[in-house]
């Protein structure tokens, strides 16, 4: 009889984590994350909001690991790829992050943060090409939107000199 029950228990925990995050309650929506996981450990989408949380926390090693259990029930999951890049790029694992980049990439080619993740990756690694490639792939896909977060984006200091750059931005 509890196999009946669980999936809408799990979804009652599930949305109460939800709620609990847009409220800024982060905390009290991990916990509630952790609730629904214990009636439906394959609930890819409560890892997935529940690596958002600990994201938004500073807990990227924590999130990185729930990311990599959503992938492991949907290995297809752009959103959970990107988001696992933005955690690994935020630990300074930037091989690592443009790997996960790379996936959500595989499965939605058209994802414009994605694009712009590996930018901000290479360019912190110096490789000022493969930066250049990213930044108009992402400009491409939503012009406004990139020109404006690089023109004052930190992570391309290191190249922000180079005409190249200039010219892509402006």
């Amino acid at each position: 009889m509890l196999s009946n029950v669980s999936p809408t228990v799990s979804e009652a925990w599930y949305n109460r984590g939800n709620a609990l995050r847009n409220l800024g309650r982060t905390q009290e929506a991990i916990a509630s994350y952790d609730q629904a996981l214990k009636f439906k450990p394959d609930g890819h989408e409560a890892w997935y909001n529940r690596g958002i949380a600990l994201g938004k926390l500073g807990r990227n090693q924590e999130a990185i690991a729930s990311y990599d259990q959503a992938l492991k029930i949907k290995p297809d999951y752009h959103l959970a790829w990107y988001n696992r890049g933005n955690a690994l790029d935020d630990l300074g694992r930037f091989e690592e992050a443009i790997a996960s980049y790379d996936q959500a990439l595989k499965f939605k080619p058209d994802k414009h943060e994605a694009w712009y993740g590996k930018a901000c990756c290479y360019a912190l690694q110096g490789n000022i090409e493969q930066a250049l490639e990213n930044l108009q792939k992402a400009i491409n896909l939503s012009p406004d939107e990139w020109r404006e977060w690089a023109k004052t984006d930190s992570d391309f200091d290191g190249i922000r000199e180079d005409e190249r750059f200039q010219a892509l931005i402006q």
